[in-house]
């Protein structure tokens, strides 16, 4: 079928530069009814405004213009306000279906990406808690397009970027902490900010078991922090791999700061004066490339904002020689995304090679109402228990029955 379509855009095109009809994106649809044809395009329904004419008009014009192949497309014809519909030839049909038996497995492979190096990064959900229904999604997204890329002779490498530095991090550490004193006797008042899952006291009674009392003292967070990163990413990989989703590769944010990535960003930055200090913050110069305002990038605290390690970890994936470099995101990384494109065309970087593809949220209806979920309130469906109910198969499809903008 994605050969079909590519005749039909060449001949659409054709058709169109013959009538000196400007270029403009049109959609490709499979009609629901069968009456509409195989292929249905909205193309005249789109140049009504730029041609001041009736869309039916315009898609007689398009359809004389049209020299097609009736081994391919049996029939063509105008429908509703301006839809054309094409009608493929059973010939072409049964030569596609002979085709498909030959090829077997193979069939539909293409070596457009031979040779190149992809790299498709998702999930990446923090490790502050179990995966839930929501990060599901994505994962059967982001392991689709990493498919798809595969069958297109793509390199490909699947990315999980692991939030392992930052405030968050702490709080799950002294989250556990908290727990595991309170396992030990001591009477905690324990934050309503905190991580309040039942998961967090496990790690604690795992920590309790292993240490008995050792910790009680200390206020050094790492083994509480290195405790709860241990157990929940093994539970993260656990579900993932119920799904049928693997992982190529693990990078840690914390890295970024330990290799010395992030004051090497910085220092790239301020040497073409492409960051400032301003009330004690560090400031990106972000107009420059487009953006409304600057943005800060290393708060007044000393801590950097979520742009900074992103712009090194992006970096880094150039110097990995990725291309293209796909970030699978939700819906809330649809206004800070490209503060972090702004930052790599400052640092030297092609920003056309990211490839940023935004998908809507998971909605939870309890009854008809709908459910706000909250790792930190432990206020979530996990996705083991959508799996459990459901089987990985059918969890697949559900997720990827719909457009990723719906």
């Amino acid at each position: 079928m994605l050969q079909l379509e590519s005749y039909l855009n060449q001949q659409i095109e054709q058709a169109c530069r013959q009538l000196q009809f400007p270029n403009i994106s049109y959609q490709i649809d499979r009609p629901r009814q069968e009456a509409h044809g195989d292929i249905s395009i909205n193309l005249a329904m789109l140049l009504t405004k730029a041609l001041k004419q009736n869309p039916r008009q315009i898609a007689a014009r398009i359809l004389e213009a049209l020299s097609l192949d009736s081994d391919i497309i049996e029939k063509v014809e105008i429908a509703g306000p301006g839809f054309i519909n094409f009608f493929i030839a059973p010939a072409y049909l049964q030569k596609t279906v002979t085709r498909v038996l030959a090829e077997g497995e193979n069939y539909g492979r293409f070596d457009s990406g031979k040779g190149r190096k992809a790299m498709v990064e998702f999930v990446s959900a923090n490790p502050t808690g179990p995966l839930t229904v929501g990060h599901g999604r994505q994962a059967v997204l982001g392991d689709t397009v990493a498919n798809l890329l595969e069958w297109l002779g793509y390199e490909v490498t699947r990315e999980y970027y692991f939030n392992n530095a930052g405030r968050q991090m702490r709080v799950l550490a002294d989250s556990v902490r908290q727990r595991y004193l309170e396992l030990l006797g001591d009477k905690i008042d324990f934050p309503e900010d905190y991580y309040q899952g039942d998961y967090i006291r496990d790690i604690a009674a795992g920590l309790r078991e292993a240490h008995g009392d050792a910790l009680r003292g200390s206020d050094d967070l790492t083994v509480f922090k290195d405790a709860a990163e241990q157990a929940i990413f093994a539970d993260i990989k656990k579900t993932l791999a119920s799904l049928n989703v693997y992982f190529d590769s693990f990078f840690n944010e914390s890295d970024l700061y330990e290799n010395g990535a992030i004051d090497a960003v910085i220092a790239a930055l301020k040497k073409d004066d492409l960051a400032y200090e301003h009330e004690g913050a560090l400031w990106f110069r972000a107009t420059r490339y487009g953006l409304d305002q600057d943005r800060v990038i290393v708060k007044s605290s000393g801590e950097p904002t979520y742009r900074l390690p992103d712009m090194a970890y992006h970096l880094n994936k150039y110097e990995r020689g990725f291309d293209p470099i796909i970030d699978i995101f939700g819906a809330d990384h649809i206004a800070t995304y490209p503060d972090v494109l702004a930052g790599l065309k400052a640092l030297g970087c092609d920003p056309e090679r990211v490839k940023v593809l935004i998908h809507q949220f998971v909605t939870l209806m309890e009854g008809s109402e709908k459910v706000k979920m909250s790792t930190r309130k432990a206020n979530f469906v996990t996705l083991d228990e959508l799996i459990e109910d459901a089987s990985p198969d059918v969890t697949r499809w559900f997720f990827l029955m719909r457009s990723m903008q719906s």
